[in-house]
């Protein structure tokens, strides 16, 4: 199911799955990326798998062919739109938004300024800029008050584990659950040196997700 939004001055597409569910997941791309690139679709067979209907979407900069993303108002904005659009078109039971790197970072910023969703799924959340460790963003996750789950790699480039491991550790725990995914890099991807497979990573994300409580 395809269909537009207006959103911040333009149009917007979204992608649904066809099949009903009572729990709607909205994941959003990544800042280089797009709703149909492959790791958002990955992604997104597995929320599927454990048992939610997705929804995906372009923000608006790459709906009109550009290659730099919008400013953060403007992605909350369009994010905003695609929550109101998704209860209007799908009136889902319980709704759960987030994303993979910039797009879970545009959810948590949207649920930071007050509660809209049942649940939060950060895919890769990006802590800093590559090999930058001082240029955090975090100071908006204390006032996060929707359970969330971050599924992150030991070896993301844009997610120190040390640092994120100590700033989790001031949030509320019954609120935040952090999953590590030992080898994986920011896309999820491992090294054979790591002696882990892609199956490997599916199987550890898939339990993650397949006990969350917002997805049960």
């Amino acid at each position: 199911m395809r269909w537009m939004v207006a959103a911040a001055g333009g149009q917007v597409p979204i992608l649904a799955d066809d099949e009903d569910g009572r729990t709607v997941v909205i994941l959003a791309h990544g800042a280089g990326s797009h709703m149909e690139q492959k790791t958002i679709g990955w992604l997104s067979g597995l929320v599927r798998k454990a048992g939610a209907r997705v929804v995906r979407f372009n923000f608006l900069y790459r709906a009109q062919g550009r290659s730099m993303p919008d400013r953060m108002p403007v992605l909350i904005e369009t994010y905003r739109a695609v929550i109101g659009s998704v209860r209007e078109r799908l009136a889902p039971e319980s709704l759960i938004i987030g994303g993979h790197s910039m797009g879970g970072r545009v959810a948590s910023m949207v649920e930071a300024q007050g509660q809209t969703a049942d649940g939060l799924l950060l895919f890769g959340y990006p802590l800093h800029p590559p090999g930058q460790p001082e240029k955090l963003r975090d100071a908006h996750l204390g006032a996060i008050k929707t359970p969330t789950l971050q599924l992150n790699g030991t070896q993301d480039a844009l997610c120190t584990k040390e640092i994120m491991d100590r700033i989790v550790s001031t949030l509320d725990p019954g609120m935040w659950q952090l999953c590590w995914i030992a080898g994986a890099d920011h896309s999820y991807a491992v090294k054979k040196s790591s002696g882990r497979r892609r199956e490997d990573v599916e199987s550890d994300i898939s339990a993650a997700l397949q006990g969350w409580p917002p997805l049960r």
